[in-house]
Order: C-alpha cells, then sequence, then structure tokens
C-alpha cells in the first residue's frame, strides 16, 4: 500500500513545474508529494510552498522547501493533498490527519487541486466507510453534536492517544460524524456551512480537480472535466 501511496504522489508531482508554489497536503499519501517535491528542490528547481499543517511543514523545511505563510498568500498554482475517500464524481472526504479546514483554505486559493491515493480510498459514493471530519468551536461542540445527531450521524469527539480531546493546528476540537450513507453531499455540506459553530468540514465536493489513484502498482488519472 505505501508503495501505491508513493507512485500516485509521484504522478501528481509531475505536474509541478519549476517557479510554482505549491500547496502540500497531510497525510501518509502527501508524505510521498512533499518528499518528491523535496527532491526537485535539492536538484535546483525553484519550488515554494504552502503547508497544511505544523507536521507537513517540518518534514518541508528539512527537505529544504522554502515556506510561505499561507496568511500572505492570496494565490497558489497546485494544490497536492490526500483523502480519506474520494468516488468518481471526484467528491471527496478529508480530515483524518485533523487538518481539513487548513487544507480546504489553500485548496479554494489554488488554481488547480489534485488528490492523490491507493486503490483502497476510491469507493462507489463517500461515506462509504470514512466519517465526516467537522472542527468546531469548543464552546459549541455539544451544540453541534446534537445537530449532527440528529441528521442521522453517530457522533463522537475525536481524541488523542491518551484519550485525551484531540485539537488541531488551530486548537479546535474535532467532531467525527459517521453516516450510513450520505445521499445528497451537497446538501450536506450546506446544512454544515450554515452551522454557526463548525470552522470547517472535511467535505470536499468541487476542490478537486483530478485525482491521481494507485492500485497494485497501476496509476489512474481521475479527471472532472472528462465527467
Amino acid at each position: 500500500m505505501s508503495e501505491d501511496k508513493r507512485l500516485a504522489a509521484e504522478a501528481a508531482v509531475a505536474e509541478v513545474r519549476d517557479g510554482m508554489v505549491v500547496g502540500l497536503g497531510t497525510g501518509s499519501t502527501a508524505y510521498w508529494a512533499i518528499e518528491a517535491i523535496g527532491a526537485r528542490v535539492a536538484a535546483g528547481e525553484r519550488i515554494t510552498a504552502v503547508a497544511t499543517s505544523e507536521a507537513s511543514a517540518a518534514q518541508a523545511r528539512a527537505l529544504g522547501i522554502p515556506l510561505l505563510d499561507m496568511g500572505e498568500v492570496d494565490r497558489l498554482d497546485l494544490t497536492i493533498d490526500g483523502a480519506d475517500e474520494i468516488d468518481a464524481r471526484l467528491f471527496a472526504i478529508k480530515g483524518a490527519g485533523g487538518a481539513m479546514t487548513r487544507e480546504k483554505i489553500v485548496a479554494a486559493a489554488s488554481d488547480r487541486m489534485v488528490v492523490i491515493a491507493d486503490g483502497s480510498k476510491r469507493v462507489d459514493a463517500i461515506g462509504v466507510a470514512a466519517p465526516v471530519p467537522v472542527e468546531v468551536l469548543w464552546f459549541a461542540r455539544a451544540f453541534i453534536a446534537r445537530r449532527l445527531a440528529a441528521l442521522g450521524a453517530t457522533v463522537e469527539q475525536r481524541r488523542g492517544p491518551g484519550r485525551e480531546a484531540y485539537l488541531t493546528d488551530s486548537g479546535n476540537p474535532v467532531l467525527d460524524a459517521s453516516f450510513a450513507t450520505i445521499d445528497d453531499p451537497r446538501a450536506l455540506g450546506a446544512v454544515l456551512d450554515a452551522l454557526p459553530g463548525v470552522v470547517g468540514h472535511g467535505l470536499f465536493l468541487d476542490e478537486v480537480a483530478a485525482a491521481y489513484v494507485a492500485h497494485g502498482g497501476e496509476v489512474v488519472r481521475l479527471d472532472r472535466h472528462a465527467g
């Protein structure tokens, strides 16, 4: 599986051009994209980046990739990131690594976002197994958990390895909402966007332009414009 992640990442990094500003995703597949970009920077290419998490930033710094502060960046050329699930519509669920809000900001600022994944992440319709992560204000967590349950979700507040409350890099808790099915992802996304106290969520419905999915050593590209 790790080999498929590496292959998908390297296929996506082939889209990176000298001089680009690139968004670096978060997670075990994005790790390989950052490694590949680091190798190109070491070879002399002028690539700068914005990291979507402290973990990705630390990896990028170790590889010598010049990093920009997203607070001072209004546009990126390309973002490369992983997904927890992705379907043929290029609807995706992201956020197992807790960076979905920053990832969505970086994706929205990018001319193009591509997702990389191994074959286990490809599904007929999102919501099959992966929960929808919802980053919330601490003040609103019980209220939002009740609203999510009313929508039919089984809701768990994410915990750290010692069962302490998990907090994102922005200092917010995450509610993982598991649905039996997500019949209308756009309607669910609209409800989440409208809930006061929701900082961000892991439904990526319009951001992904293409996906590179590797299975058994073979990489397949899915393109939104190809239908």
